[in-house]
């Protein structure tokens, strides 16, 4: 144990191996990956192992699933597909164990390339990466930057955005105009429209996102304007209505889309910033 005091302890008997490990996390997961793994590797003779990973958005699992059970229920018997679903998201992952490793990698290329020709616009990527950073590897890939205007989500995608390591290349600050007057003040938002057709419009969340591409002076914006919950809901607009809009100065578009979440305040925050940044992932890739 290079990390701690407590042993880590090997036994053997009669073809089998026990292993005691510490009890502190980060003790066992240092052991574990350091030195256990590699002992069991060279202990025992196990098959090979490969995971594939697609991101589908935009398709209820109940639907995914009735539209790939002709493919799932014909792969191979040595491949197994799990389903993972996250704040809108479904992650698609294959797994598969065979003792020619070759032979397994070329297996689960053809399904995940079946797979995607399956579920075409749904797919959006086919590797396990969190989606804010495939969005960064895009405007990087390209020289390019981003900003966030964001009223219900109150700051979610500024984090996301900026949180791994790199994220400086790309991503350039936040106005989180929770208030209406922000809004205005800062990002420009006109007063008769706030008025007319509240903050939680197409009006509004287009503007915010324009604005937010001039007062940061980037190349795209997203922007988010909603009722989070668990109050606050009418009948035309009820707890979980977020518009969200992407701005690009390059072709001077805006593209803004009304979604309608459920009633908790923390998941609809999740969904609507992973919903901007799907919108803004399918934008860059038509785009560049």
């Amino acid at each position: 144990n290079d990390v701690g005091s407590a042993p880590v302890m090997w036994f053997e008997h009669e073809g089998h191996v026990v292993v005691s490990m510490p009890g502190v996390p980060y003790e066992m997961k240092h052991a574990m990956e350091h030195y256990v793994i590699k002992r069991l590797q060279q202990h025992f003779q196990t098959p090979h192992i490969e995971h594939r990973t697609t991101i589908v958005y935009g398709i209820p699992e109940s639907e995914l699933a009735l539209q790939i059970e002709s493919w799932e229920s014909a792969l191979p018997a040595y491949l197994h597909l799990a389903y993972l679903p996250s704040n809108g998201l479904v992650r698609l992952r294959l797994s598969g164990t065979h003792d020619d490793a070759q032979l397994l990698r070329q297996q689960m290329d053809t399904q995940v390339r079946t797979l995607v020709s399956l579920l075409a616009d749904h797919v959006i990527a086919t590797e396990d990466i969190p989606l804010e950073v495939l969005a960064g590897r895009l405007l990087s890939e390209h020289g390019l930057t981003v900003g966030t205007a964001e009223s219900c989500t109150g700051g979610t995608l500024a984090m996301l955005l900026s949180r791994h390591a790199g994220s400086s290349r790309f991503y350039r600050g936040s106005v989180v105009s929770y208030a209406n007057e922000v809004k205005q003040q800062v990002l420009g938002v006109k007063a008769g429209d706030l008025e007319q057709y509240g903050a939680v419009s197409q009006a509004v969340v287009e503007q915010m996102a324009q604005g937010a591409c001039r007062v940061l002076d980037t190349d795209y914006a997203l922007s988010t304007s909603g009722i989070a919950g668990p109050d606050g809901g009418t009948e035309e607009k009820p707890v979980g209505t977020v518009w969200i809009a992407v701005s690009s100065r390059r072709t001077g578009h805006t593209v803004s889309r009304c979604m309608h979440f459920g009633t908790l305040r923390e998941q609809n925050i999740q969904r609507a910033a992973q919903a901007a940044l799907v919108m803004l992932i399918r934008i860059l890739r038509s785009e560049c």
